[in-house]
């Protein structure tokens, strides 16, 4: 059944936050191989000693009200969907309303499905203003991510996200047309309780897990909205790596010049919940009026959720409020592995 509000509704903002700090590839390697494994990414993202996901939240959800133009006390919802929340019993959502201004008259929630938890408060945020019990609500996807030390996820575990403020279609920069969950009991990465790190499946994370739902997900959005690849200018899928999305794309008929500008994470690494929403901020930065756009999620558990947006004629202004993207991944100060170790806090003291 195709996810479509009575009421039409659409992105009336969006914000991408990146931390500055990249770790090369190159440094994992370098560590825990000596120079012979290589590395499947350039870089990934890091965030600093004083960052975490309340903070860089905040800096995602301050873009995305620059560029919609809203008034925080507008927003009915504020939702964080995360991974890496900097507290077990204390909600990320709060703080990022109150620094916004968005205190006292909203909800306040955290998310958590993996790396599609971003997408799960999008969804929750379309209901809420296709109700008409909201006519705004902030949906943000962001992790500080987190991955073993040695562990495959090192390379690619990085951090960042996106905020997006739904609203109606008349006020939205893009209108979303639909939307499509697939979920299993997949368990192909999971975390018990005092667990410093996730534990994934291997080679079991991709067929039955990240292909399965993907693929399904995306192939019935498209069906219900008898729709076609060709019909979309761009499509962006979760990067747990960045073979994972163009095979995907590409078992799927899109061509790689429509998924080139939301591949981020041979730059940026896998920012987990906001892997494809941080993404499409960079097709947006770049679509124009009348361009459909797909954006597929992925969480480990497992589930994927396909939305389809078509953009309309207030891209052009709006996007301009506020910093781009590539912006935030030209600003780079590259660190090596022991700063990393320390400031990610890995050493852990008995």
């Amino acid at each position: 059944m195709l996810l479509k509000p009575t009421r039409d509704v659409g992105i009336a903002g969006y914000g991408a936050y990146l931390p500055r700090y990249r770790l090369p590839g190159s440094e994992v390697d370098r560590v825990w191989t000596e120079g012979q494994g290589g590395s499947p990414i350039v870089e990934k993202a890091v965030p600093g000693p004083d960052e975490d996901t309340a903070t860089m939240s905040i800096e995602a959800a301050r873009n995305a009200l620059a560029r919609s133009g809203v008034d925080p006390t507008a927003l009915r919802a504020v939702w964080v969907g995360s991974e890496s929340h900097p507290y077990a019993v204390k909600p990320t959502s709060t703080i990022v309303a109150e620094a916004i201004g968005a205190v006292p008259s909203t909800l306040a929630a955290d998310w958590e499905f993996a790396c599609k938890a971003g997408t799960e408060a999008f969804q929750a945020a379309m209901g809420l203003v296709g109700s008409s019990m909201a006519d705004y609500a902030l949906a943000i996807g962001m992790d500080t991510a987190q991955g073993r030390p040695g562990d495959a996820l090192e390379y690619t575990a990085g951090a960042g996200g996106a905020a997006y403020i739904i609203g109606p279609a008349e006020d939205s920069l893009a209108i979303i047309e639909g939307s499509f969950s697939y979920v299993t009991d997949t368990p192909d990465f999971f975390r018990r309780p005092r667990q410093y790190y996730p534990r994934h499946g291997s080679r079991f994370t991709g067929e039955p897990a990240y292909f399965a739902h993907v693929l399904a997900s995306t192939r019935q959005l498209l069906e219900l909205l008898d729709a076609k690849p060709e019909d979309y200018a761009a499509a962006v899928f979760h990067q747990p790596n960045p073979k994972f999305p163009e095979r995907a794309a590409r078992t799927l008929g899109f061509k790689p010049d429509q998924t080139r500008a939301g591949l981020l994470c041979p730059m940026v690494g896998n920012t987990y919940a906001g892997s494809s929403m941080l993404g499409l901020t960079a097709v947006l930065d770049e679509a124009r009026p009348g361009d459909r756009i797909l954006l597929v999620s992925f969480g480990s558990g497992a589930g994927s959720d396909a939305i389809s947006i078509r953009v309309t004629d207030r891209i052009d202004e709006r996007r301009n409020r506020a910093p781009y993207t590539r912006t935030y991944i030209e600003r780079r100060k590259e660190i090596d592995y022991g700063t990393y170790v320390r400031y990610r806090k890995k050493l852990h003291m008995h």
